[in-house]
This record gives structure tokens, C-alpha cells and sequence, in this order.
């Protein structure tokens, strides 16, 4: 045997061991060595085959452009308290608009200027009287709307995937749809609703003062004083289970939000044995809530989450640790519900549901047993063509797609591909496709054969003639798998992954491995005619 010969007997073996090797955890999996299981990853097989959550979420990007604008008024009136520029009153008018209400036209030159100055983002949008006060108005320009609309889906897909992340689920897809859309999958999902839970709260956390001179009774019926808000504080009855709400009048300016935060953890209070969140704020936030309860000594702070009052304990001393908890009726899960929402961030905005589909276990059990059938059917058909129409050459191109085969689905685990229906198709159509190859190579020697060369001259131009042919053909399938890859969504992008790594398992089988067995069963020996 030449060593050329050799060597490619050497390149393959090695590439079938290394793929066995990676396959092994997909197909044997609890009785290997946890090292093996760490190096290589068995096949992920996706939503359609293993069973889980398919969701469609809408992002409420106009409210982003609602608190943007309400955090741009915070920052108006601490720059017109330090400028000692006297106004009566800041708003938010609509979607898009503010307005300043001062005394003078001084005062309204100097708003402007100071507008100008600190507040790009603004531009004006007119003035007019009230009542003897000049009113100005301002809104935000059209680039910074469409600015805070983009960032508004970018942070929420974000802010999604690290909930994800910490909620445990493995393999999970999260990708934008269109302008205001999210596309959530999350195989092996078994509490559905927890999960929408957990995905779907806006989690805002926000400090505020309660108005104490304030009659709730009152506020219910829709008297509220100046810059005050109506929230309930719920309390769940543990015996009965039965929810309770307390009116409570609070200031509609928000002293602190949870995005200061730097930690969120579940302690369990030792008086009562109850669950709780604790809270530590990052080096601004604890700053800032110094400052709060320094000033605000004997008043009660509202801990507030999505409008919801959690508790109002009273200010008793200032707080300069930066720490604080949030108590209330909490099971230990919606504690940890909390703590995970709040450590990774609260949604820019809210979302709803828009499409939820729920795939059983049983149903993606069904799904892998008649995909493997299908592929199945697709090898021996394939394969009993080829040895009928081919003779011995079909044997060896049955071979070859055996190890194409092998080869394909550790390029999977190699790539840490999601495998998914679609993909049990791609891989179908791989095997029918993946002969092809042979059969150009075989009717190249043929026609070798007709003209009167002996066998090795006829396989050698065979191959040689069929080589640039075979590789235009699965460029052109190449390049349209890698289109669909980068456009496609969902079932395409399965599709399209395993049919870009079916090409490229398909040139290495049809074309090496297959010309290596020709070359050893016809090395040293002197062979008068081919069986094709």
C-alpha cells in the first residue's frame, strides 16, 4: 500500500473516531464520564422535537417614549432648581410632548436657553398663555422617538434572555421579529405559565413617598391632591389565600427606581419565617437613597413593582448601607421570581403576549421517531437504487453515504446546532442529494470506459472530470443554505443548518472517502473492468 494511500486512510479513520467520540454523549449519555459529557455536547434537539414554549411577544415601545420623557423632566427641574429659575409646574402633555408652566417671559427666556443647552434631545413646539402664566411647550425630535423605540425591543430582548438565563432553560432562541416584536422559544419548558410570568413583568421597581395627610377614601373616588397617585397595597391571606387591597394615596414623582440596583436575593426573616427580598443598590443608588431617607425621617416609603404597592414601612432613622428588602405575602418561588426579574433589569417597556404555542413532550417524541423513519426510508431507497443501477460502484457509494451520515451529525454536535424537524428533512434530503456527487463521477467513468481506457485511467479522469462540476453544484446549494440561514427564521434556519452542514460532509464523503476505496481495492492490482 503507497503511503498516499496511507495517509488518507489515516485522515479518515481519525475524522471517524473524532466523530463517533462527539456523538457518543447524544447517543449514550448517562453512562459516559461527566469530563466526556463537558467536552462535547450532545445534539440540542429543538422546540418541535423536545417539546416546549413558542411565544410572540409585542413590546409597547410608545411607553418607552413616555418614561423617557418623565425621566427628562426629573432631570429639567433639578437643573431649574440649581439655575434658581422659579416655574410653577413640569408635565408630561402626550406621547411625545412636555410643557413648563412659569411665571415670566425672564423665566421662559431663560428655560429655553437652558433647554437648549442640557437637553438636545429636545426641540420646541410652541407657547402659549395660562391664566397669566407663560406655558412652554417642548418635544422630543423625530430621530430620538425612532432612537428609543429601537433601543426600547434591543433592552427587552436583552433584558429576556438574562431572565432566561437564570430561569434555567437550556438552548433557549430569542430573536427580533419586525419593529416591535420578540420571538421567544424554550425547549423543555415544564411550568408554561411560570415562565410567561417570569418573561412578561415589566418589574419596575420605583421608591415613592407616601402623601400621608392624603384621605384614600377619598382618592377612590377620584380626588386626588396635586402630584399625588392612587396604588393598592395587596396582601394575601395565607390560611384562606384571599387577596386583600389597601388604598393608598402616593406622590406621583418617583424618589428612586430599581435600575440603581445592583443585587436582588431571597432571605428568609428569621421573626416569622417568611420570605423576603433583599436589595442592594449600586454606589449612585445607595447615594441617592441616603439622601432620600435623611431627608424624610418619619414618613413611609411605598415600594412599588408594576404599580403595585409591595409595602410602606415608615423611615425610622437614615439608611447609608445602600440596602434595603422588600417584604410581603411572598411563597418562596415568588421570591425568587422577584430576585430574578430585579437582577436582571426591568423591561424599557411592557409587552404582551401576542402568540403562545405549547408543544407536549409526547407530541416531539412522535416527531423524532417518524423524522428517523423518513430517513430511514430515504437511505434504503437511496442505497437500493444505487446497487442496482451501479452494481459494486453503488456499494461504494452506499459507504460513503454511511459515513456522510457520521460525519453530518457530529458536525452538528461540533457546532452546537439546534436540531429541529425541518432539520430532520435537511437531513433527508442530504442523503438523496449526497449521491449525486457519485453518480456525475460514475457516468464520468462510463463514458471513459466507452472510449477504451482501462479501469484506473477511466477513474482517475472520472473523478478529475467530475471535480469542478460536483463543486459548482454544492456552491450554488451552499450559497442558497447560507441565504436562508441569514434571513430565515424558525423552521427555515433548521432547515437551512443542516443542509449547509450536509454539503459540506457530502463533498468530503463522496469525493474522499469514496476515490480511497477505489484506490485501495484497485491498488497493486490489475483490474480489467469496473463493476458501474
Amino acid at each position: 500500500m503507497s503511503s498516499n494511500i496511507k495517509y488518507r486512510a489515516l485522515t479518515v479513520f481519525f475524522c471517524l473516531v473524532v466523530s463517533l467520540v462527539a456523538l457518543a454523549p447524544t447517543v449514550a449519555r448517562d453512562s459516559l464520564p461527566d469530563w466526556w459529557r463537558k467536552v462535547f455536547d450532545p445534539i440540542h434537539l429543538g422546540l418541535d422535537l423536545q417539546g416546549g414554549m413558542h411565544l410572540v411577544l409585542g413590546v409597547d415601545t410608545q411607553k418607552a417614549v413616555e418614561s423617557r420623557l418623565d425621566s427628562l423632566i426629573d432631570h429639567l427641574e433639578g437643573s431649574l432648581k440649581e439655575k434658581d429659575i422659579v416655574y410653577k409646574r413640569a408635565e408630561r402633555q402626550n406621547d411625545e410632548h412636555l410643557s413648563v408652566t412659569v411665571y415670566d417671559a425672564t423665566a421662559a427666556d431663560a428655560l429655553d436657553k437652558l433647554v437648549k443647552e442640557t437637553l438636545g434631545v429636545l426641540e420646541p413646539a410652541g407657547q402659549t398663555d395660562d391664566s397669566g402664566f407663560i406655558r412652554k411647550s417642548y418635544r422630543l425630535k423625530e430621530g430620538e422617538v425612532k432612537a428609543i423605540k429601537e433601543m426600547a425591543v434591543r433592552q427587552a430582548l436583552e433584558t429576556m434572555r438574562n431572565r432566561i438565563d437564570q430561569f434555567g432553560v437550556s438552548e433557549p432562541i430569542l430573536q427580533q421579529e419586525g419593529e416591535d416584536r420578540v420571538l421567544i422559544q424554550l425547549p423543555g419548558v415544564k411550568d408554561p405559565q411560570r415562565a410567561i410570568d417570569l418573561i412578561g413583568k415589566t418589574a419596575r421597581l420605583e421608591f415613592k413617598m407616601v402623601i400621608d395627610n392624603a384621605n384614600p377614601q377619598e382618592a377612590v373616588k377620584g380626588i386626588l391632591p396635586p402630584g399625588g397617585q392612587l396604588l393598592y397595597e395587596k396582601r394575601a391571606d395565607k390560611q384562606t389565600g384571599a387577596i386583600t387591597e389597601t388604598p393608598l394615596v402616593v406622590e406621583t414623582k418617583t424618589s428612586l427606581t430599581g435600575d440603581l440596583l445592583a443585587d436582588a436575593q431571597v432571605r428568609i426573616d428569621n421573626r416569622f419565617n417568611e420570605p423576603y427580598v433583599a436589595i442592594d443598590f449600586n454606589p449612585v443608588g445607595a447615594k441617592r437613597f441616603d439622601q432620600i431617607t435623611a431627608a424624610s425621617v418619619g414618613r413611609r416609603m411605598a415600594i412599588v413593582l408594576d404599580d403595585v404597592v409591595y409595602s410602606a414601612p415608615v423611615i425610622r432613622e437614615r439608611i447609608s448601607g445602600g440596602s434595603a428588602q422588600i417584604s410581603g405575602s411572598f411563597t418562596e418561588q415568588t421570591a425568587t421570581d422577584l430576585a430574578i426579574v430585579l437582577r436582571a433589569g426591568s423591561l424599557p417597556a411592557p409587552v404582551k403576549i401576542l402568540e403562545n404555542r405549547t408543544v407536549g413532550p409526547s407530541l416531539g417524541r412522535d416527531s423524532i421517531q417518524m423524522g428517523m423513519l423518513a430517513i430511514l426510508l430515504a437511505g434504503v431507497f437511496v442505497a437500493g437504487a444505487m446497487m442496482v443501477y451501479y452494481r459494486l460502484s453503488g456499494i461504494v457509494a452506499n459507504v460513503a453515504l454511511g459515513f456522510n451520515l457520521i460525519f453530518l451529525l457530529a458536525l452538528l454536535s461540533f457546532f452546537k446546532a439546534t436540531l429541529t424537524l425541518p432539520g430532520l428533512a435537511g437531513i433527508a434530503l442530504t442523503l438523496g442529494m449526497a449521491v449525486d456527487a457519485n453518480i456525475l463521477i460514475y457516468e464520468r467513468i462510463r463514458e471513459e470506459l466507452r472510449l477504451g481506457k482501462t479501469a484506473k485511467a477511466a477513474l482517475e479522469a472520472g473523478y478529475a472530470k467530475a471535480f469542478l462540476t460536483i463543486i459548482d453544484c454544492n456552491l450554488t446549494h451552499l450559497l442558497a443554505g447560507l441565504i436562508l440561514f441569514q434571513f430565515g427564521t424558525g423552521p427555515v434556519k433548521g432547515f437551512a443548518v443542516t443542509l449547509c452542514l450536509g454539503i459540506l460532509s457530502t463533498l468530503f464523503s463522496a469525493i474522499f472517502v469514496s476515490r480511497l476505496i477505489f484506490d485501495y481495492f484497485l491498488e497493486g492490482r490489475t483490474v480489467t473492468r469496473l463493476s458501474v
